[in-house]
Protein backbone atom coordinates (compact mmCIF):
# COMPACT_ATOMS: atom_id res chain seq x y z
CA UNK A 1 0.00 0.00 0.00
CA UNK A 2 1.81 3.51 -0.92
CA UNK A 3 0.96 5.87 2.07
CA UNK A 4 0.85 9.96 0.98
CA UNK A 5 -0.50 13.02 2.98
CA UNK A 6 -3.41 14.70 1.78
CA UNK A 7 -6.46 16.79 2.45
CA UNK A 8 -7.98 13.47 4.08
CA UNK A 9 -4.72 11.39 4.67
CA UNK A 10 -2.42 12.18 7.86
CA UNK A 11 0.76 10.43 8.72
CA UNK A 12 2.80 10.15 12.17
CA UNK A 13 5.59 8.39 12.81
CA UNK A 14 4.70 7.63 16.04
CA UNK A 15 2.60 9.30 18.91
CA UNK A 16 3.01 12.54 19.21
CA UNK A 17 0.34 15.82 21.14
CA UNK A 18 -0.36 17.45 17.61
CA UNK A 19 -2.34 14.25 16.96
CA UNK A 20 -5.04 15.54 18.65
CA UNK A 21 -5.11 18.64 16.17
CA UNK A 22 -5.36 16.68 13.33
CA UNK A 23 -8.17 14.39 15.12
CA UNK A 24 -9.85 17.93 15.93
CA UNK A 25 -9.33 19.35 11.99
CA UNK A 26 -10.69 16.22 10.74
CA UNK A 27 -13.77 15.85 12.81
CA UNK A 28 -14.47 19.47 12.27
CA UNK A 29 -14.23 19.10 8.44
CA UNK A 30 -15.07 16.24 6.13
CA UNK A 31 -13.60 13.33 8.08
CA UNK A 32 -10.19 11.65 7.20
CA UNK A 33 -7.28 9.12 7.99
CA UNK A 34 -4.40 9.10 10.66
CA UNK A 35 -2.13 6.61 10.30
CA UNK A 36 0.53 5.76 12.86
CA UNK A 37 3.68 4.45 12.12
CA UNK A 38 4.39 5.49 8.98
CA UNK A 39 7.04 7.89 8.32
CA UNK A 40 6.32 11.90 6.19
CA UNK A 41 8.33 10.07 3.28
CA UNK A 42 5.40 7.48 3.31
CA UNK A 43 7.79 4.41 4.75
CA UNK A 44 6.50 2.25 7.01
CA UNK A 45 8.11 2.30 10.31
CA UNK A 46 6.17 0.31 12.02
CA UNK A 47 4.82 -0.22 16.15
CA UNK A 48 5.82 -2.40 19.35
CA UNK A 49 2.93 -2.24 20.47
CA UNK A 50 -0.05 -1.12 18.10
CA UNK A 51 -2.82 -1.91 20.75
CA UNK A 52 -1.25 0.27 23.40
CA UNK A 53 -1.01 2.57 20.79
CA UNK A 54 -4.67 2.55 20.10
CA UNK A 55 -5.20 2.84 23.67
CA UNK A 56 -2.71 5.96 24.48
CA UNK A 57 -4.61 7.98 21.26
CA UNK A 58 -8.12 6.99 22.73
CA UNK A 59 -7.50 8.29 26.37
CA UNK A 60 -5.78 11.38 24.95
CA UNK A 61 -9.00 12.49 22.91
CA UNK A 62 -11.03 11.48 25.94
CA UNK A 63 -9.24 13.94 28.01
CA UNK A 64 -8.51 16.49 25.83
CA UNK A 65 -10.70 16.73 23.29
CA UNK A 66 -14.46 18.90 24.03
CA UNK A 67 -16.95 17.83 22.93
CA UNK A 68 -17.01 14.15 23.07
CA UNK A 69 -15.72 13.10 19.81
CA UNK A 70 -14.69 9.21 20.93
CA UNK A 71 -17.94 8.46 18.70
CA UNK A 72 -16.61 9.56 15.51
CA UNK A 73 -13.34 7.49 16.38
CA UNK A 74 -12.42 4.08 14.62
CA UNK A 75 -9.40 2.16 15.46
CA UNK A 76 -7.55 -0.85 12.98
CA UNK A 77 -4.21 -2.24 13.33
CA UNK A 78 -2.83 -3.11 9.80
CA UNK A 79 0.24 -4.84 8.76
CA UNK A 80 2.05 -3.62 5.73
CA UNK A 81 5.67 -4.60 4.64
CA UNK A 82 5.58 -7.30 7.67
CA UNK A 83 5.29 -4.62 10.11
CA UNK A 84 2.29 -3.14 12.50
CA UNK A 85 0.46 0.17 12.16
CA UNK A 86 -2.45 1.73 13.19
CA UNK A 87 -5.29 2.81 11.36
CA UNK A 88 -7.70 6.02 12.93
CA UNK A 89 -10.51 6.57 10.77
CA UNK A 90 -11.83 10.19 11.99
CA UNK A 91 -15.77 11.00 10.63
CA UNK A 92 -17.12 14.29 10.54
CA UNK A 93 -18.90 14.90 13.65
CA UNK A 94 -21.81 16.11 14.81
CA UNK A 95 -20.94 18.60 17.50
CA UNK A 96 -18.96 21.14 15.80
CA UNK A 97 -16.42 22.79 16.58
CA UNK A 98 -14.30 20.28 18.06
CA UNK A 99 -11.56 22.25 20.58
CA UNK A 100 -8.75 21.37 22.79
CA UNK A 101 -10.13 22.04 26.26
CA UNK A 102 -7.29 23.81 27.55
CA UNK A 103 -7.80 26.07 25.21
CA UNK A 104 -11.24 26.46 24.47
CA UNK A 105 -13.47 27.46 21.60
CA UNK A 106 -11.10 29.74 19.98
CA UNK A 107 -8.47 30.03 17.28
CA UNK A 108 -5.82 28.50 19.09
CA UNK A 109 -8.16 25.67 20.12
CA UNK A 110 -9.99 24.46 16.86
CA UNK A 111 -7.94 23.46 13.73
CA UNK A 112 -9.25 22.88 10.48
CA UNK A 113 -7.99 20.68 7.38
CA UNK A 114 -6.38 23.17 5.10
CA UNK A 115 -4.84 21.32 2.21
CA UNK A 116 -1.95 18.88 3.94
CA UNK A 117 -2.10 20.56 7.30
CA UNK A 118 -4.50 21.30 10.20
CA UNK A 119 -4.30 24.98 10.67
CA UNK A 120 -6.25 27.28 13.34
CA UNK A 121 -10.09 28.21 12.44
CA UNK A 122 -11.15 31.65 12.13
CA UNK A 123 -13.45 33.41 14.66
CA UNK A 124 -16.05 33.55 11.15
CA UNK A 125 -15.24 29.40 10.68
CA UNK A 126 -16.07 28.87 14.12
CA UNK A 127 -19.30 30.56 13.71
CA UNK A 128 -20.25 29.16 11.17
CA UNK A 129 -19.65 25.46 12.54
CA UNK A 130 -21.72 26.69 15.83
CA UNK A 131 -24.72 27.21 13.49
CA UNK A 132 -24.55 24.32 11.21
CA UNK A 133 -24.78 22.56 14.49
CA UNK A 134 -26.86 24.48 16.92
CA UNK A 135 -29.40 25.76 14.27
CA UNK A 136 -30.38 29.60 14.07
CA UNK A 137 -31.59 30.47 17.41
CA UNK A 138 -28.82 32.01 18.77
CA UNK A 139 -29.46 31.50 22.17
CA UNK A 140 -29.12 28.24 21.78
CA UNK A 141 -25.69 27.93 20.52
CA UNK A 142 -22.69 26.97 22.45
CA UNK A 143 -21.33 30.20 23.27
CA UNK A 144 -17.51 31.32 21.89
CA UNK A 145 -16.27 32.36 25.40
CA UNK A 146 -16.76 29.67 28.10
CA UNK A 147 -15.51 31.39 30.77
CA UNK A 148 -18.41 32.84 32.33
CA UNK A 149 -19.32 34.67 35.66
CA UNK A 150 -22.82 34.92 36.66
CA UNK A 151 -23.10 37.57 40.14
CA UNK A 152 -25.55 39.96 38.78
CA UNK A 153 -27.36 36.90 37.86
CA UNK A 154 -26.81 34.57 41.22
CA UNK A 155 -28.04 38.57 42.96
CA UNK A 156 -31.56 38.70 41.39
CA UNK A 157 -32.40 35.04 41.35
CA UNK A 158 -31.61 35.29 45.56
CA UNK A 159 -33.60 38.64 45.64
CA UNK A 160 -36.36 36.71 44.16
CA UNK A 161 -36.07 33.34 45.94
CA UNK A 162 -35.39 30.94 42.93
CA UNK A 163 -32.47 29.09 42.90
CA UNK A 164 -29.19 28.96 40.84
CA UNK A 165 -27.03 26.49 41.32
CA UNK A 166 -25.75 23.90 38.14
CA UNK A 167 -28.51 21.79 37.85
CA UNK A 168 -31.04 25.01 37.30
CA UNK A 169 -28.60 26.33 35.24
CA UNK A 170 -29.01 23.11 32.81
CA UNK A 171 -33.00 23.30 33.27
CA UNK A 172 -32.69 27.00 32.13
CA UNK A 173 -30.73 26.05 29.14
CA UNK A 174 -28.00 28.54 30.13
CA UNK A 175 -25.59 25.00 30.17
CA UNK A 176 -26.03 22.31 27.52
CA UNK A 177 -25.77 18.82 27.88
CA UNK A 178 -22.08 19.04 26.78
CA UNK A 179 -21.71 20.72 29.81
CA UNK A 180 -20.88 23.88 27.96
CA UNK A 181 -22.08 27.64 28.36
CA UNK A 182 -24.42 28.25 25.62
CA UNK A 183 -25.23 32.42 24.27
CA UNK A 184 -28.31 32.51 26.69
CA UNK A 185 -25.19 32.03 29.53
CA UNK A 186 -23.28 34.47 27.90
CA UNK A 187 -26.76 36.72 28.27
CA UNK A 188 -27.00 36.48 31.61
CA UNK A 189 -23.03 36.68 32.70
CA UNK A 190 -20.93 39.75 32.99
CA UNK A 191 -19.13 39.03 29.86
CA UNK A 192 -22.27 39.44 27.85
CA UNK A 193 -21.65 41.69 24.85
CA UNK A 194 -24.32 43.65 23.91
CA UNK A 195 -25.27 46.88 25.29
CA UNK A 196 -27.57 49.63 25.76
CA UNK A 197 -27.47 53.07 25.37
CA UNK A 198 -29.24 55.76 26.72
CA UNK A 199 -29.28 59.50 25.57
CA UNK A 200 -31.33 62.30 27.70
CA UNK A 201 -31.73 65.11 24.74
CA UNK A 202 -33.02 68.79 25.49
CA UNK A 203 -36.10 69.11 23.47
CA UNK A 204 -38.25 66.95 21.34
CA UNK A 205 -35.28 66.14 18.58
CA UNK A 206 -31.77 64.90 19.53
CA UNK A 207 -30.12 68.38 18.27
CA UNK A 208 -28.67 69.16 21.86
CA UNK A 209 -27.92 66.39 24.00
CA UNK A 210 -28.25 66.76 28.14
CA UNK A 211 -26.79 63.32 28.84
CA UNK A 212 -25.62 59.46 27.67
CA UNK A 213 -24.56 56.11 28.79
CA UNK A 214 -24.25 52.86 27.73
CA UNK A 215 -25.08 50.29 30.28
CA UNK A 216 -23.10 46.70 30.22
CA UNK A 217 -22.90 43.78 31.81
CA UNK A 218 -25.62 40.89 32.49
CA UNK A 219 -28.55 41.52 31.48
CA UNK A 220 -29.85 41.43 34.96
CA UNK A 221 -27.55 44.21 35.73
CA UNK A 222 -28.70 45.92 32.38
CA UNK A 223 -32.12 45.72 33.53
CA UNK A 224 -31.87 46.86 36.83
CA UNK A 225 -29.00 49.87 36.10
CA UNK A 226 -31.24 51.35 32.84
CA UNK A 227 -34.66 50.75 35.08
CA UNK A 228 -33.50 53.52 37.90
CA UNK A 229 -31.39 56.16 34.93
CA UNK A 230 -35.11 56.31 33.68
CA UNK A 231 -36.91 56.17 36.78
CA UNK A 232 -34.34 59.28 37.95
CA UNK A 233 -35.30 61.52 34.91
CA UNK A 234 -38.99 60.21 35.21
CA UNK A 235 -40.41 63.51 37.44
CA UNK A 236 -43.28 64.08 38.65
CA UNK A 237 -45.96 66.58 38.79
CA UNK A 238 -47.91 67.34 41.69
CA UNK A 239 -51.71 69.38 40.88
CA UNK A 240 -54.24 70.73 43.44
CA UNK A 241 -58.14 69.47 43.50
CA UNK A 242 -59.88 70.97 45.52
CA UNK A 243 -58.50 69.80 49.25
CA UNK A 244 -56.44 66.76 47.46
CA UNK A 245 -53.11 66.48 45.91
CA UNK A 246 -52.52 64.22 42.73
CA UNK A 247 -49.16 63.43 42.15
CA UNK A 248 -48.60 62.30 38.28
CA UNK A 249 -45.44 60.62 37.17
CA UNK A 250 -44.20 61.94 33.72
CA UNK A 251 -44.28 58.13 32.19
CA UNK A 252 -46.50 55.43 34.35
CA UNK A 253 -43.82 53.16 35.89
CA UNK A 254 -45.87 50.12 34.46
CA UNK A 255 -45.51 51.27 30.87
CA UNK A 256 -41.57 51.78 31.79
CA UNK A 257 -41.10 48.74 33.13
CA UNK A 258 -42.70 46.88 30.05
CA UNK A 259 -41.19 48.51 27.50
CA UNK A 260 -37.69 48.15 29.19
CA UNK A 261 -38.21 44.08 29.57
CA UNK A 262 -39.64 43.75 25.80
CA UNK A 263 -36.79 45.52 24.83
CA UNK A 264 -34.19 42.78 26.83
CA UNK A 265 -36.58 39.83 25.65
CA UNK A 266 -37.29 40.12 22.50
CA UNK A 267 -34.02 41.84 20.85
CA UNK A 268 -32.42 39.45 18.03
CA UNK A 269 -29.00 38.98 20.33
CA UNK A 270 -27.73 37.91 16.84
CA UNK A 271 -27.09 41.87 15.94
CA UNK A 272 -24.09 43.43 17.57
CA UNK A 273 -25.78 46.69 17.83
CA UNK A 274 -26.77 48.72 21.17
CA UNK A 275 -30.37 48.67 21.71
CA UNK A 276 -31.33 52.01 22.03
CA UNK A 277 -33.22 54.56 24.49
CA UNK A 278 -33.92 57.74 23.58
CA UNK A 279 -35.17 60.34 26.65
CA UNK A 280 -37.00 63.51 24.81
CA UNK A 281 -38.71 66.51 26.65
CA UNK A 282 -42.34 64.98 25.41
CA UNK A 283 -41.56 61.31 25.25
CA UNK A 284 -39.56 58.18 25.60
CA UNK A 285 -38.29 55.74 23.08
CA UNK A 286 -37.36 52.30 22.96
CA UNK A 287 -35.83 50.64 19.82
CA UNK A 288 -35.05 47.03 19.76
CA UNK A 289 -32.87 45.31 17.44
CA UNK A 290 -34.57 42.46 15.55
CA UNK A 291 -38.55 43.43 14.14
CA UNK A 292 -41.47 41.23 14.17
CA UNK A 293 -40.92 37.34 13.88
CA UNK A 294 -41.88 36.09 10.64
CA UNK A 295 -45.76 35.73 9.98
CA UNK A 296 -46.99 38.36 12.77
CA UNK A 297 -48.10 41.91 11.87
CA UNK A 298 -48.75 44.71 14.34
CA UNK A 299 -52.48 44.45 14.91
CA UNK A 300 -51.45 40.72 16.26
CA UNK A 301 -49.12 42.46 18.67
CA UNK A 302 -51.86 44.32 19.93
CA UNK A 303 -54.27 41.86 20.45
CA UNK A 304 -52.09 40.02 22.65
CA UNK A 305 -50.50 37.73 20.59
CA UNK A 306 -46.91 36.94 21.10
CA UNK A 307 -44.15 34.75 19.28
CA UNK A 308 -41.11 35.19 21.18
CA UNK A 309 -37.66 35.55 19.73
CA UNK A 310 -36.08 34.00 22.46
CA UNK A 311 -37.67 31.79 24.36
CA UNK A 312 -35.10 30.18 27.01
CA UNK A 313 -34.38 33.89 27.64
CA UNK A 314 -38.31 34.48 28.34
CA UNK A 315 -38.64 31.64 30.43
CA UNK A 316 -35.92 33.10 32.49
CA UNK A 317 -37.47 36.16 33.01
CA UNK A 318 -40.82 34.15 33.83
CA UNK A 319 -39.21 32.47 36.78
CA UNK A 320 -38.09 35.17 38.20
CA UNK A 321 -41.44 36.92 38.09
CA UNK A 322 -40.80 39.46 35.26
CA UNK A 323 -42.66 38.95 32.66
CA UNK A 324 -45.93 36.54 32.41
CA UNK A 325 -46.40 33.96 29.75
CA UNK A 326 -49.20 35.38 27.41
CA UNK A 327 -47.70 38.38 25.71
CA UNK A 328 -49.56 41.16 28.13
CA UNK A 329 -47.18 43.60 27.78
CA UNK A 330 -48.20 45.71 25.91
CA UNK A 331 -51.47 45.49 26.93
CA UNK A 332 -50.56 46.79 30.46
CA UNK A 333 -48.89 49.61 28.53
CA UNK A 334 -52.27 50.68 26.79
CA UNK A 335 -53.72 50.33 30.10
CA UNK A 336 -51.25 52.89 32.04
CA UNK A 337 -52.82 55.56 29.52
CA UNK A 338 -56.48 54.36 29.36
CA UNK A 339 -57.17 58.47 30.83
CA UNK A 340 -54.48 60.17 29.07
CA UNK A 341 -55.56 61.49 25.60
CA UNK A 342 -52.03 60.79 24.02
CA UNK A 343 -51.43 57.32 23.97
CA UNK A 344 -48.06 55.08 22.93
CA UNK A 345 -47.26 53.83 19.70
CA UNK A 346 -45.67 51.49 17.74
CA UNK A 347 -43.61 51.46 14.85
CA UNK A 348 -41.54 48.74 13.00
CA UNK A 349 -39.28 47.99 10.28
CA UNK A 350 -37.49 44.89 9.13
CA UNK A 351 -34.87 45.02 11.47
CA UNK A 352 -36.36 47.09 14.41
CA UNK A 353 -39.11 48.20 17.19
CA UNK A 354 -39.65 50.97 18.48
CA UNK A 355 -42.36 51.88 21.44
CA UNK A 356 -42.94 55.24 21.99
CA UNK A 357 -44.34 56.57 25.37
CA UNK A 358 -45.65 60.01 25.56
CA UNK A 359 -44.65 62.51 28.25
CA UNK A 360 -47.96 62.84 30.63
CA UNK A 361 -46.77 66.12 31.89
CA UNK A 362 -45.30 67.23 28.93
CA UNK A 363 -48.35 69.80 27.91
CA UNK A 364 -47.20 72.00 30.98
CA UNK A 365 -43.73 72.37 29.86
CA UNK A 366 -45.13 73.36 26.19
CA UNK A 367 -47.53 75.60 27.32
CA UNK A 368 -50.34 73.79 25.99
CA UNK A 369 -51.71 74.12 29.54
CA UNK A 370 -51.10 76.65 32.59
CA UNK A 371 -49.19 74.94 34.86
CA UNK A 372 -49.95 74.77 38.64
CA UNK A 373 -48.35 77.55 40.56
CA UNK A 374 -45.66 76.44 42.57
CA UNK A 375 -47.18 78.00 45.70
CA UNK A 376 -50.27 75.83 45.62
CA UNK A 377 -48.06 72.96 45.84
CA UNK A 378 -46.23 73.74 48.61
CA UNK A 379 -44.84 70.59 50.40
CA UNK A 380 -44.66 68.58 46.82
CA UNK A 381 -41.09 66.78 46.61
CA UNK A 382 -38.55 69.59 46.51
CA UNK A 383 -41.51 72.16 45.30
CA UNK A 384 -42.41 69.52 42.44
CA UNK A 385 -41.62 72.99 39.80
CA UNK A 386 -38.38 73.01 41.07
CA UNK A 387 -37.67 69.21 40.97
CA UNK A 388 -37.94 69.28 36.91
CA UNK A 389 -34.49 69.36 36.44
CA UNK A 390 -32.61 68.68 39.36
CA UNK A 391 -30.46 66.34 38.46
CA UNK A 392 -29.14 68.60 35.47
CA UNK A 393 -28.61 71.30 37.89
CA UNK A 394 -27.04 69.26 40.51
CA UNK A 395 -24.06 67.65 37.70
CA UNK A 396 -24.04 70.86 36.21
CA UNK A 397 -22.57 72.26 39.43
CA UNK A 398 -20.73 69.25 40.34
CA UNK A 399 -19.12 69.75 36.84
CA UNK A 400 -18.08 73.34 37.28
CA UNK A 401 -16.87 73.11 41.08
CA UNK A 402 -15.07 69.87 40.57
CA UNK A 403 -17.76 68.49 43.46
CA UNK A 404 -20.53 69.00 44.89
CA UNK A 405 -21.35 68.42 49.00
CA UNK A 406 -24.63 68.36 50.54
CA UNK A 407 -25.21 71.81 51.88
CA UNK A 408 -24.13 72.82 47.98
CA UNK A 409 -27.32 71.29 47.52
CA UNK A 410 -29.52 72.44 50.42
CA UNK A 411 -28.73 75.75 48.87
CA UNK A 412 -29.15 75.40 44.91
CA UNK A 413 -32.23 73.66 44.99
CA UNK A 414 -33.74 75.16 48.50
CA UNK A 415 -34.63 71.80 49.41
CA UNK A 416 -34.61 70.53 53.49
CA UNK A 417 -31.37 67.94 54.37
CA UNK A 418 -33.23 64.95 54.02
CA UNK A 419 -34.66 65.68 50.76
CA UNK A 420 -30.86 66.87 49.28
CA UNK A 421 -29.32 63.21 50.72
CA UNK A 422 -31.99 61.82 49.12
CA UNK A 423 -31.14 63.16 45.86
CA UNK A 424 -27.86 62.52 46.39
CA UNK A 425 -28.26 58.93 47.22
CA UNK A 426 -30.39 58.04 44.21
CA UNK A 427 -27.83 59.99 41.76
CA UNK A 428 -24.91 57.45 43.34
CA UNK A 429 -27.52 54.27 42.90
CA UNK A 430 -27.95 55.72 39.50
CA UNK A 431 -23.82 55.95 38.74
CA UNK A 432 -23.89 60.35 38.05
CA UNK A 433 -22.27 60.55 40.54
CA UNK A 434 -19.22 59.22 43.05
CA UNK A 435 -19.51 59.74 46.66
CA UNK A 436 -15.88 60.52 48.50
CA UNK A 437 -15.34 60.28 52.47
CA UNK A 438 -17.28 59.91 54.92
CA UNK A 439 -19.51 62.46 57.30
CA UNK A 440 -18.93 65.51 56.91
CA UNK A 441 -16.28 65.19 54.59
CA UNK A 442 -18.20 63.82 51.99
CA UNK A 443 -18.60 64.86 48.77
CA UNK A 444 -19.58 63.56 45.41
CA UNK A 445 -18.14 64.13 41.82
CA UNK A 446 -19.64 63.30 38.33
CA UNK A 447 -18.82 59.93 37.16
CA UNK A 448 -18.09 60.61 33.52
Amino acid sequence: MFFRESETVELKEAVVDDIKKEIIAFANCDGGKLYIGIRDDGTVAGLDDPDGVSLQISNMVRDAIKPDVTMFLHYKTIEEDGKEIVAVEVQRGTDRPYYIAKKGMRPEGVYVRQGYSSVPATDTAIRRMIKETDGDRFEAMRCLNQELTFEAAKKEFALRKVEFGLQQMRTLKLIDHDNLYTNLGLLLSEQCVHTIKVAVFQGTDQTIFKDRREFAGSLMQQMNEVYDYIDFRNQTRATIEKLYRIDVRDYPEIAVREALLNLLVHRDYSFSASSLISIYADRIEFVSIGGLMPGIDLEDIMVGISVCRNQDLANVFYRLHLIEAYGTGMGKIMRAYKDVEEKPSIETTKNAFKIILPNINAKYETGKVSAPKAESIKGSVAGTEKSLGNEERVLEYARSHGAITRNDVIKLLEVSTSTASRVLRKMVKSNLLKQNGKARNTNYTVIK
